[in-house]
């Protein structure tokens, strides 16, 4: 898994590529927390260049909701396609996050 972050309209975009699995959610776990100690409460998650999630990656999206939740934060994910798109699906979490087909769009969640 590499993670990228970059500012944009006040939020954080979080960029996923590789695998986001019981590897590498222990890492982008601690990555999240340290944004959203340091006082970041506006995400986006880009998952454009991520090529597969398994359940462990799923509880890691679902603590970093339940973190900003804590906080007064949001999240909204954008680009997620194919196989990441299939586990969305069948795990429901479809209807549990706000989606959007572009990071401009997700963007606009923010602004």
């Amino acid at each position: 898994m590499d993670l990228q972050t970059r500012i944009e309209n006040n939020a954080i975009v979080v960029t996923i590529s590789g695998r986001l699995d019981a590897v590498t959610a222990p890492e982008y776990e601690k990555r999240i927390r340290e944004l959203i100690d340091g006082g970041n409460n506006y995400f986006v998650v880009d998952f454009e260049p991520l090529d597969y999630i398994s359940s462990a990656g799923l509880r890691a999206l679902l603590l970093m909701a339940k973190l900003l939740k804590e906080k007064g934060g949001k999240v909204c994910f954008a680009n997620v396609k194919g196989n990441v798109r299939s586990v969305f699906e069948m795990s429901g979490f479809t209807a549990l996050f706000k989606m959007e087909n572009s990071v401009a769009k997700a963007l606009v969640e923010f602004a």
